[in-house]
């Protein structure tokens, strides 16, 4: 038995290297631990097939597993944050959200080659609420996905896992956040932008330019009311929040975070950089 991580690395205003919580529990729990910066070289390749595992389980890790460790275990099991075979790839909860759809899931997919196109052995769902974030999304479906873990490992050892092949016609890619994400177009609906708000919240988190001032928004909702004004231009401010024209309605941002501060309440906001908004 062993537990795969990637390398430690340096964070924070020290740079001081931080384990992942994955080797810290690993550690309590007295199991080995093994951190290569790749999966294909000779060593690395070695070292796995001595442990001679039945079983691996995959979620996040985050590296390119080759065929001589896929084809070691009898089954090769990735965690997957999504209903396959709609959302394969790097970002599924954020997709989800921004494409408004109202459930997701976990899948407990075999691992092959392909990209998140293996068979699927079970899959959970989980309803998307209009509050949901980024976050609240994962941290949802982290639960959801240990439960259902358990249940597969459970069948597996009980020789009952059965698979089923993905729809190849109903496939969906989730492709992974960018740059370019995290921008909002003011020519873009009120509420899709609201959406593209809650799903990188709360990283990498949009960012936009509200009156004169380049800002992280954290928090808006979409205000159905219409303006005549141009996308992007505040037209009202109050405690409640700071509202911009958009292509189609009015987006009220509630929470937002200037350059080099914290994140703050519309109200906090307002009374620090009112002269920013540029609008009485």
């Amino acid at each position: 038995m062993g537990v795969y991580t990637q390398p430690d690395r340096p964070s924070g205003r020290g740079r001081r290297e931080n384990i992942s919580p994955i080797k810290a529990t690993a550690k309590e729990l007295n199991l080995p631990v093994f951190q290569p910066a790749t999966l294909k070289d000779d060593a690395a390749i070695k070292a796995f097939r001595e442990l001679a595992a039945e079983l691996l389980v995959v979620a996040a890790y985050g590296l390119i597993l080759p065929p001589d460790v896929l084809t070691q275990p009898k089954l090769a099991l990735n965690v997957h944050a999504s209903l396959l075979p709609r959302w394969r790839g790097a970002a599924p909860i954020q997709r989800a959200i921004m494409a408004n759809d109202s459930v997701t899931g976990i899948s407990m997919m075999r691992v092959v080659k392909a990209l998140d196109a293996g068979p699927v052995l079970m899959q959970c769902s989980c309803a998307i609420e209009p509050s949901d974030t980024g976050g609240s999304l994962h941290d949802k479906l982290a639960k959801l996905g240990a439960q259902s873990l358990k249940r597969t490992v459970d069948d597996f050892l009980q020789g009952k896992v059965r698979e089923t092949p993905q729809d190849e016609s109903a496939v969906v890619y989730a492709e992974k956040i960018t740059s370019a994400d995290r921008v909002l177009d003011w020519h873009l609906g009120a509420e899709v932008l609201a959406r593209q708000i809650r799903a990188l919240n709360p990283s990498p988190v949009s960012t936009a330019k509200i009156g004169t001032l380049e800002v992280k928004v954290w928090a808006a909702i979409a205000v159905h009311k219409e303006s005549n004004m141009a996308p992007g231009t505040v037209v009202a401010f109050s405690e409640h929040g700071i509202d911009v024209a958009t292509g189609n309605g009015i987006l009220r941002i509630t929470q937002l975070q200037p350059a080099g501060k914290r994140a703050m309440t519309a109200a906090e906001f307002i009374n620090g950089f009112r002269q920013m908004l540029g609008t009485d």
